[in-house]
């Protein structure tokens, strides 16, 4: 594979400098850290308007804090009511976390303001670790203030693990590894709650995933890697009601969504990522992709191709009921830059830009159903659709229409008209 034919592959995820694209090698390579089923707590409220489960209260004490973990290990699980208007202030590493290793189930239940934060003069460590077995739930609580060399900055979710956080906000959490805030290996389901102003050396500056991850009505925002900037997926994700925001790579490629394996997003919004290369939604090869009501809008590929959605080779891509509009990039494929199979079903594509191929660039096979590629703007050539040795279907009967695109509408694509 060569860049000129395509751009999704992921970086690898053991160096700051990332080849592009990946070798099979790097892909296959030993991660950090050792997938598991996903549940979710039994007894979250999940805005619902469900009663607080009953729990143990923790005064505001952090070594009070780190014994009712202890003893909930100890015990085989346990519900930890912490106190509001209250800041857990972590100063000692405990193997590499603030708090002792989820081993059992613990749901630790915050509220109005109750924040669990590593002391800035402390040395450096994440704040929590799920290990086999552990099954750790967060409600209402604030996370931040993590700092490691290893993955995960504010918490690391090992193989057979599983994290859930409900009503929390993940902020301000550095690594020099994966995963700004959240290094999953197990199971993570991210439900109203905030992902945002986190920083990874690596790759995935909100979340980094190698096994399932569920974003649920939250938002991965502002948030910086070497490459991409929000979710680096290699195992499975869906994303559904979300907003991935603002996130960026500014030296590297993939600033919002990363996609290696499968993944599916619906009812959401991608927008304003920054990348010099793939600012929006990137996918591997091998890869399965989903956008289903999907608004891709305003990101910008600096220096490089694919400002909206990338694909790469040997993948599949549908798209439904989506929006690819005003994104941006320096050399080809301003809304989608495409070298694998493509269906888009009643989407609308407009007003993005390039140097060719504003609205889609195309290297093997896109069919387009119901849809529009309308005021998209390039440069040199193809304001609508380049067609770069590839096949385009237009199937005019259900509607689809290629027109007010500038300097033209299409390059090499039969039936569409200047």
């Amino acid at each position: 594979m060569t860049l000129t034919t395509t751009i999704g592959a992921a970086p690898a995820v053991s160096a700051v400098e990332h080849p592009f694209p990946l070798t099979a090698d790097d892909r296959n390579r030993k991660r950090d850290q050792p997938s598991a089923d996903n549940h979710q707590g039994d007894s979250q409220d999940n805005g619902k308007g469900a009663k607080k489960p009953k729990g143990t209260p923790v005064p505001c004490d952090t070594d009070a804090l780190i014994a009712a973990i202890t003893l909930a290990n100890a015990r085989g699980g346990a519900t930890l009511n912490l106190a509001t208007d209250c800041t857990y202030l972590l100063t000692a590493d405990i193997d590499g976390a603030g708090l002792p290793a989820i081993v059992t189930p613990i749901t630790l239940n915050g509220g109005t303001h109750t924040t669990i934060e590593r002391a800035a003069a402390a040395d450096e460590f994440r704040i929590l670790t799920v290990n086999t077995g552990g099954d750790l739930t967060l409600n209402k609580l604030t996370i931040t203030g993590g700092n490691t060399t290893d993955a995960g900055g504010a918490i690391l979710v090992n193989a057979g693990g599983t994290l859930t956080t409900n009503h929390s906000t993940i902020t301000r959490n550095i690594t020099d590894s994966n995963g700004g805030a959240i290094s999953s290996d197990g199971s993570t389901s991210v439900n109203h709650s905030t992902i945002s102003h986190n920083t990874a050396g690596n790759v995935g500056g909100g979340i980094t995933n190698f096994g399932l991850l569920d974003v649920k009505k939250s938002q991965v925002n502002d948030n910086t890697a070497a490459t991409g900037g929000g979710v680096m997926s290699f195992g499975t994700v869906r994303i559904a009601h979300s907003t991935i925001a603002a996130n960026s790579a500014p030296t590297g490629t993939i600033g919002g969504v990363f996609i290696s394996g499968t993944g599916t997003v619906t009812e959401s919004h991608i927008t304003k990522n920054t990348a010099t290369e793939a600012a929006g939604v990137v996918i591997d090869f091998n890869t399965q992709l989903t956008l289903r009501s999907v608004a891709l809008v305003g990101n910008t590929a600096t220096s490089g191709r694919a400002g909206g959605l990338a694909t790469s080779e040997n993948s599949a891509v549908v798209i439904e009921g989506s929006v690819i509009a005003n994104n941006t990039a320096a050399t080809d494929g301003g809304g989608i830059y495409n070298p694998t199979e493509l269906v888009s079903r009643n989407t609308k594509i407009t007003g993005n830009q390039a140097d060719r191929g504003a609205g889609i660039f195309n290297l093997d096979a896109a069919t387009l159903v119901g849809t529009k590629v309308v005021k998209n703007v390039a440069i040199t050539d193809g304001g609508g659709i380049f067609n770069d040795g590839g096949t385009v279907e237009l199937n005019t009967a259900t509607g689809t229409l290629v027109i007010k695109n500038r300097p033209n509408n299409c390059v090499d694509v039969p039936d569409c008209a200047d």
